[in-house]
């Protein structure tokens, strides 16, 4: 496998890497594809490895999705 780091690839190879990676951005139906791919935009230009920017993409995600609350066992007094 051939390295995707910036400092090995093109501007080219790296918007293939994006094009191959997300897959059909134009068959998207709800239109969120076009902005995953301007996400990548960064490293297409050189600016940012995929890397950095898939770990920052993960550290501001929520779901939405309230988890369980914890309650006592109820033995507890």
């Amino acid at each position: 496998m051939k390295s995707i780091l910036i400092k090995d690839t093109t501007k080219e190879e790296r918007e293939q890497i994006v094009a191959e990676s997300i897959g059909n951005i134009s068959g998207s139906c709800d239109g969120c594809m076009g902005g995953l791919a301007d996400m990548y935009q960064p490293y297409i230009d050189g600016l940012k490895e995929i890397r950095d920017i898939n770990m920052e993409f993960r550290a501001h995600y929520e779901s939405g999705i309230e988890g369980p609350e914890k309650e006592t066992c109820g033995y507890m007094r």
